[in-house]
């Protein structure tokens, strides 16, 4: 399994204490679910991705202080009063895919994966792919996807050969969809294939809107003085972190954002912010 990044950091931060309750609201292949449970904790462990909880049920079905639910970290008051699993004393949200979802799942999260379809969603329950978005989206839609979601410096030009391409034949492959930027580009740049990736990724889940009422939510549920924990990977997520943390007039625990430290460059853009209620 893969050792989620600023697994440690994150797991400080809670400051679990044995017996007491926290979340893993995105709880992914279950590293930072294992290293609370060393640590004493009781945990809800949420995840969106029905495959995600399956495994782990399946991994972890001898463990004791581990209960699972299938749903979006949007909805967590809802789902820890169904489970009635409230208060708690901490809530982890890490924004990162897990690797088994970006390289195993063939849902196209990756744009190294030439031949997968233009899915991205997270959970089979949602309606649009990014197939849709790409072939129905009028040009000004499309280029407030790239243009707002991934702050695309050439959202213009990439628009303008999706819709050229897309009267002849449909986009719905990885390659056809990079084959379409360098188009618009001239050249390859994996730097432009991740941001318009994270830029469709983003409206296929809705992930702004998701955070923003689950950081709100989540407050619902935290005990007094109680943590909570989360791990964004661009500018974007981080700055609605930050704008939640000042209009709610939270504490932030640590002054200076930690931030990865790994070989990859998803890694290295993670940021952790602690927050206490």
């Amino acid at each position: 399994m893969h050792t989620p990044v600023l697994l440690q950091e994150a797991v400080a931060g809670l400051k679990v204490k044995p017996g007491n309750l926290y979340i893993d609201a995105t709880v992914g292949e279950g590293g930072h679910l294992k290293e609370i449970l060393k640590e004493g904790g009781k945990i809800l462990a949420i995840d969106w991705d029905q495959q995600q909880i399956s495994k782990l049920k399946s991994e972890l079905k001898q463990t004791s202080n581990v209960s699972f639910a299938v749903g979006n970290f949007s909805d967590i008051e809802s789902i820890a009063k169904q489970n009635n699993f409230y208060p708690v004393s901490g809530i982890l949200i890490d924004l990162g895919l897990s690797l088994g979802q970006i390289r195993e799942s063939k849902r196209g999260f990756s744009f190294k994966n030439l031949e997968e379809p233009l899915d991205m969603r997270i959970s089979s329950d949602l309606k649009y792919t990014a197939s849709d978005i790409i072939n129905s989206f009028s040009e000004q839609e499309l280029y407030e996807v790239l243009a707002g979601n991934a702050e695309e410096i050439n959202s213009r030009p990439i628009v303008e050969a999706i819709v050229r391409t897309r009267t002849l034949k449909p986009v719905e492959k990885i390659s056809q969809l990079l084959s379409v930027i360098d188009q618009a580009l001239g050249h390859k740049d994996a730097k432009t294939y991740a941001r318009v990736f994270q830029a469709l990724r983003i409206t296929v889940n809705n992930e702004f809107n998701n955070l923003r009422n689950g950081l709100n939510r989540a407050m619902n549920v935290l005990s007094p003085e109680g943590r909570l924990v989360v791990i964004t990977f661009h500018s974007l997520e981080d700055r609605i972190v930050k704008r939640f943390i000042t209009e709610n007039n939270l504490r932030q625990i640590n002054h200076k954002v930690i931030k990865g430290r790994r070989e990859k460059s998803f890694e290295r853009s993670a940021q952790l912010r602690i927050i206490e209620k």
